[in-house]
């Protein structure tokens, strides 16, 4: 499809064209949105993800806006030379090439706060889908059966929650899991000894956590230490008849290894946001003209095998998408461009402008 542009300002009285800015994965609502608050710039937007095939709608770019389906690779950065920031419309930053960005000195920035309260109240939504079997009894109920067999939950009062990493998400789960009378438990690398005695967890190692907790909640960012942190020697040291939440990234879960917890019955049930490869399966034909397609494939596979098990809850990667967090997330990206043309860039995750590009 091809990028819908807004030339508002381009060039006004002669002067200097002001800088170009591509959007992409942007909905309709996002784009009036956008082009209000950034109608001194040269904007064009398209619903499509930046990627190698999609590349081109970017030309001459300075600044480019994505999200989390994007792929940001050093193909995609080589073949923009005019580009100097990238503004991810969201908090993890893994679609991003950061090396090839650091090479280039194109900053990288991300939306830090938007979510921790919606993330979190979606997690608890999988949590007490999966505990109280509400997704089994939709179905059946839909379908003229209201017996109760088979459909028999868990109270999530007195049980432990496992909180696997303890940021600004990891602590607004803790606040509602207190709420419902759960003992919490939490590893993190950074621990905040204050903040676990007002809030009242503790911190254990991570194998305590998943020995300990009757579910386990992940939080982490997907870094190379935390790439299949779930895997199989994790899942054994958990208890049996327990859940797993994942609402950060799905290469976080060796898949594989998930799908033989399930069916040990290590784990009761499982509540996925987000699972390996989810980005494949929305493109199956580009999939296929990909390097090492039968790999990626076997990827995919495994996420229809995850989708046909009634203990297990997929959503499509929604956790973050609520309405007031949307618009936190464009509020920050267009403070995070205009603090960026302006000199002063803001939530930097990589990199820092060259001198030339404050008059940008």
């Amino acid at each position: 499809m091809v990028a819908q542009k807004n030339n508002a300002g381009q060039g006004k009285n002669g002067g200097q064209a002001p800088p170009k800015v591509a959007n992409f994965e942007v909905e309709p609502w996002q784009r009036e949105c956008l082009a209000a608050r950034l109608r001194d710039l040269d904007l064009s937007f398209s619903p499509e993800p930046l990627n190698v095939q999609t590349v081109g709608q970017a030309a001459g770019a300075q600044v480019v806006t994505v999200f989390i389906r994007s792929e940001v690779t050093r193909q995609v950065v080589e073949q923009l030379p005019d580009l100097r920031l990238i503004a991810t419309r969201s908090t993890g930053y893994d679609h991003i090439d950061l090396e090839a960005c650091r090479e280039r000195g194109i900053v990288v920035s991300n939306v830090p706060r938007y979510g921790e309260n919606t993330v979190a109240e979606h997690t608890f939504g999988l949590i007490l889908t999966l505990t109280r079997r509400i997704h089994q009894a939709y179905i059946r109920t839909s379908r003229g059966d209201f017996s109760l067999r088979g459909l028999e939950g868990i109270d999530l009062l007195g049980r432990t929650l496992g909180v696997v990493g303890v940021g600004r998400i990891g602590l607004h789960v803790v606040r509602i899991a207190k709420g419902f009378g759960m003992r919490v438990i939490a590893f993190d690398v950074a621990r905040q000894p204050l903040i676990a005695e007002v809030l009242g967890f503790e911190y254990v190692p991570l194998d305590d956590v998943l020995r300990q907790a009757d579910i386990v909640t992940l939080h982490v960012p997907l870094v190379p230490s935390t790439y299949h942190l779930m895997k199989r020697d994790r899942f054994a040291l958990m208890k049996r008849g327990s859940y797993l939440i994942n609402t950060a990234r799905g290469a976080i879960v060796d898949t594989d290894a998930l799908l033989w917890a399930l069916d040990e019955g290590i784990l009761a049930g499982a509540g996925l946001d987000v699972v390996e490869g989810e980005e494949l399966a929305a493109d199956e034909e580009r999939l296929l003209a990909m390097p090492g397609a039968e790999e990626k494939m076997k990827m995919v596979i495994r996420q229809y095998v995850l989708m046909r098990r009634e203990n297990v809850v997929l959503t499509p990667h929604m956790a973050f998408y609520s309405r007031e967090a949307e618009e936190r997330i464009l509020e920050t990206t267009v403070e995070n461009v205009r603090s960026f043309l302006a000199g002063e860039p803001e939530n930097v995750v990589s990199g820092k402008p060259k001198p030339e590009q404050k008059a940008a």
